[in-house]
């Protein structure tokens, strides 16, 4: 196993990483809105979590040797559905290969986030 870590994402603040790599196949923790640069979620809207969401991931997909073509699976988690047409506007721009993919709305999400994305990607 190898584990990823990059500062241009989000550090991992309880036990566990960004990303492990085992056979080739990435896997990530959940990302938040989390800024890596301030620390904390800045964006206030669905949009703009979503977007900082997707740019973590790119992050740790870049550290692993990996773009967004190399994703296989995604698992969305969404506070309010009725944010999941605006949610999907911005996913649909990083995730253009269409991976596979679950979304589910759940009650809450560390630090107030109002998204979570985690992945599977694949050299």
């Amino acid at each position: 196993m190898e584990m990823i870590h990059t500062e241009k994402a989000p550090a991992a603040i309880e036990p566990y990483s960004q990303a492990i790599v085992v056979g080739g196949i990435l896997f990530t923790s959940g990302q938040i809105a989390i800024d890596p640069v301030v620390g904390r979620i800045v964006a206030e809207d669905i949009a703009g979590q979503a977007e900082q969401c997707c740019k973590n991931l790119g992050a740790i997909l870049e550290a692993a040797g990996m773009t967004f073509g190399n994703v296989v699976k995604t698992t969305c988690f969404i506070v309010e559905i009725a944010d999941f047409k605006k949610f999907n506007a911005v996913y649909e721009k990083f995730f253009v290969s269409k991976p596979a993919r679950s979304c589910v709305a759940v009650k809450d999400l560390p630090a107030g986030a109002l998204c979570e994305i985690e992945l599977i990607a694949a050299k």
